[in-house]
């Protein structure tokens, strides 16, 4: 898509004839008219604006005047513009070495590539982003728009907190100390999701613990308010057999949860303290490394992403309501076969084990490692390139953490200026 500036430049910057003594001819008032007309007309600013190909030119814009900023500031208007726009992959996280993640294993940021020269700035601002002297004691336990929840262990002692690669300036927020289980069950499972609304990161902890006699399952959820874990919702049930690992993603108030090898999904109602249940698609049992659940954008459901082993195909369903919507049915063996032409390094043998890294919000993109190394299938293009070289070989499974433009872009309050406030 054509970027504003260039789209409307004829009439912005109308070519200078050079007069008869050489110089160049001034712009009179009247050759000013027509970009009076467009730039004065709010309808046609918002199509102008609407056309900007990052929120940071959005905010460039929006330091013209206070008309421009309210304009792109504006709720709607964001809307439109994150449709026509969505936030850009800068890159991903991975852990790198010889080291197993529970050891340790420092952290890499990988950039995507291609990027507009736009962006350069920005992504080596992550890149270059420390997370403190100890890398090698990091760990990821969240990266959602623009900020990035680590866990770092200093001998026993375990600590949290949130950085902003994108804001350098900004202090870390420090995560004060996790809540503990009240009762020592067989089992007990937790982690830390976070919830977005308006643009604000919020954090919530889960604490699920597991007892087999009987077959009781009681999850406690906290949010951070103030610096302060605060009780957010607390439910019980009693669960046919005890639960060996879970695949968590939280869609606006309901914690989504699957088992592993388990046919159905785990639903905890935040706002009700209820469960209830979710039989996944037919034929379709949940694996560690071959399903994934991911976000829906609007918080009306939950996508399910899942490999085929045997016909090689990623199916993306959609649950909405009470029923599953398959709604992408993409062939991977086909794709690498394609993928070889470019690659002669790739063998059809490597295909043979793939697993499914991360998916995006509304599985807009997938990352698959296979052979060792990263690949990112573009889900509405359907296509798939490799984006990081062979990783460890004695690590059979990288996570991957996706590092997302911020969005809604942060704009500048108005200065105390009469001319541009005019304008």
């Amino acid at each position: 898509m054509m970027d504003a500036s260039e789209e409307i430049s004829p009439r912005l910057r109308p070519e200078k004839k050079p007069c008869a003594d050489g110089e160049s001819q001034q712009h009179s008032p009247a050759s000013m008219v027509p970009v009076s007309k467009v730039l004065d007309d709010d309808n046609l600013l918002i199509e102008i604006l609407l056309r900007v190909s990052f929120p940071t030119t959005l905010v460039c814009a929006a330091l013209v005047c206070k008309r421009w900023l309210c304009h792109a500031s504006d709720p709607k208007f964001l809307s439109l513009f994150r449709k026509r726009h969505p936030p850009r992959l800068l890159g991903f996280y991975i852990y790198i070495g010889s080291s197993w993640l529970w050891l340790g294993a420092p952290l890499l940021f990988v950039p995507m590539q291609p990027q507009p020269p736009e962006l350069a700035p920005f992504i080596c601002r992550v890149a270059s982003h420390s997370f403190g002297a100890d890398n090698d004691g990091l760990c990821i336990m969240d990266c959602r728009n623009g900020s990035v929840l680590i866990r770092c262990r200093r001998g026993t002692i375990l600590t949290h907190g949130v950085h902003r690669p994108l804001c350098p300036q900004r202090d870390i927020d420090v995560i004060p100390p996790l809540p503990r289980a009240q009762y020592h069950g067989q089992k007990n499972f937790n982690t830390i999701l976070s919830k977005e609304e308006g643009g604000v990161l919020s954090y919530l902890y889960m604490l699920a613990e597991f007892f087999s006699k009987p077959k009781i399952f009681r999850v406690r959820v906290y949010m951070l308010q103030g610096g302060v874990w605060c009780m957010h919702a607390s439910a019980t049930t009693q669960l046919p057999r005890l639960l060996t690992s879970l695949e968590v993603v939280l869609v606006d108030e309901k914690i989504y949860m699957a088992d592993t090898f388990s046919d159905e999904i785990i639903v905890l109602d935040m706002t009700t303290s209820s469960f209830s249940t979710i039989p996944l698609p037919q034929g379709v049992n949940f694996h560690c490394v071959r399903t994934i659940m991911s976000r829906a954008g609007d918080a009306s459901g939950v996508y399910l992403t899942h490999i085929h082993v045997k016909e090689l195909q990623l199916c993306i369903w959609l649950h909405k309501g009470d029923n599953w919507l398959l709604v992408h049915t993409i062939c991977l063996h086909q794709m690498w076969d394609n993928l070889r032409m470019l690659d002669q390094t790739l063998e059809d043998e490597h295909i043979s084990f793939t697993c499914i890294s991360n998916v995006g919000d509304n599985a807009e993109f997938v990352f698959l490692e296979m052979c060792g190394c990263i690949f990112y299938l573009d889900v509405t293009s359907k296509t798939l390139r490799k984006v990081h070289g062979v990783t460890v070989k004695d690590r059979p499974f990288n996570d991957v953490y996706p590092f997302m433009m911020i969005w809604p872009p942060k704009f500048p309050a108005p200065k105390d200026d009469p001319a541009r406030n005019a304008m």
